[in-house]
C-alpha cells in the first residue's frame, strides 16, 4: 500500500446531522479546521483513566512525560480507549464509517515545563496521502490558557504546506511554521478532564511552555480512513494500525493485546508530540 503521491489537501467533510456532530458543528470544522468541545468520559471514568495514564508514565521513567507514543496496539488500555464507541461517533461524523487509529500519543506538560511545541501542521511530517487524519485530542487533566492548553489558528488546515524554519529556545521539536504569527488570531483548546476536541491535520497548531502549577495532560488519537495510504516503506515499519470500526481496506491492522505491561513492550514509532 506503498504510495509516492503526497496530497496535503483539504476535502470538506459532508455537512450533516450525524451520531453526535450537527450539521452546523461539521461546518465549523470544514471552515475552521477544529470542533470542540464535546463531553466523553464523566468524571469518575476519567479518574480511572488519569490513573491509568499515570502508571504508564511512572513505569517508562523519566521519558514517560512525552515517550508513550504509539502503544495502541501493544497495550490493550490503550487499545481499549481508541475503539470508544463514544469517541468514534464524533470520529465517524468527519471521517465516514471505516475508522483506522494510527498513532496515539500521552502529551503531558508537568507544572513549569519550559517546553513548548511551535507552531507546526502534522501531515507535512508524515509520509500519509492524502491528508485526512484527524486528531482526538481527550483531556486527561483540565486545559486552559494558564496551563498551556493547545492552540490553533483558525482555517489554516485547508492552505496547502506552508515553510518552516528552524526554531530556538526550549521546544518540543525544532521545525516550526514560517512567520505563524501573521496567520490569523489563535484560539485556546480550553477543555474540561474528559472532554475532547478534533482537528485536521494540515491545522496550525501548537501550546506554549507551562508556567502554572498545574500538570497539562492529554491523550492524543489520530485516526483516518482506509482510503489513506503510507506513501513511505521504512516509515510504515513503525506504524501499527488498529482497525476501530468498519473495514480496514489494504491497511495491516493488529488485534487487540493481551498486554497492558509498558515495560514488557516499546513503542514501535515516535511520530510528533504536541
Amino acid at each position: 500500500m506503498i504510495e509516492e503521491k503526497h496530497d496535503l489537501r483539504f476535502v470538506p467533510a459532508t455537512e450533516k446531522d450525524g451520531l453526535k456532530l450537527s450539521a452546523k458543528d461539521v461546518a465549523y470544522y470544514n471552515a475552521q479546521g477544529y470542533v470542540q468541545p464535546f463531553d466523553v468520559f464523566a468524571a469518575s471514568e476519567i479518574a480511572e483513566l488519569r490513573a491509568y495514564i499515570n502508571q504508564l508514565m511512572s513505569d517508562l521513567g523519566p521519558d514517560g512525560a512525552y515517550g508513550v507514543n504509539c502503544y495502541q496496539a501493544r497495550l490493550s488500555g490503550l487499545w481499549d480507549i481508541a475503539t470508544d464507541p463514544r469517541i468514534l461517533d464524533h470520529v465517524q461524523d468527519i471521517i465516514g464509517p471505516d475508522i483506522l487509529c494510527w498513532a496515539t500519543a500521552i502529551l503531558s506538560k508537568k507544572p513549569h515545563d519550559p517546553k513548548a511545541v511551535p507552531w507546526h501542521q502534522d501531515a507535512s511530517f508524515w509520509a500519509l496521502s492524502p491528508a485526512r487524519t484527524v486528531t482526538v485530542w481527550l483531556a486527561i487533566d483540565d486545559a486552559d490558557e494558564e496551563n498551556s492548553a493547545m492552540r490553533f489558528i483558525p482555517g489554516t488546515h485547508n492552505q496547502g504546506a506552508m515553510e518552516v524554519q528552524v526554531t530556538g529556545g526550549e521546544a518540543v521539536f525544532h521545525k516550526q511554521t514560517a512567520n505563524a504569527e501573521a496567520l490569523g488570531e489563535p484560539f485556546t483548546n480550553v477543555l474540561r478532564a474528559g472532554q475532547m476536541s478534533m482537528h485536521a491535520d494540515m491545522l496550525v497548531h501548537g501550546s506554549q511552555a507551562n508556567r502554572s502549577d498545574r500538570r497539562r495532560c492529554g491523550l492524543t488519537l489520530r485516526y483516518c480512513p482506509p482510503s489513506v495510504r503510507i506513501t513511505d516503506a521504512a516509515w510504515a515499519t513503525g506504524v501499527e494500525a488498529i482497525l476501530c470500526r468498519g473495514q480496514a481496506g489494504d491497511w495491516k491492522t493488529h488485534p487487540r493485546p493481551d498486554n497492558n505491561d509498558i515495560t514488557l513492550t516499546q513503542s514501535p514509532h515516535v511520530v510528533g508530540n504536541n
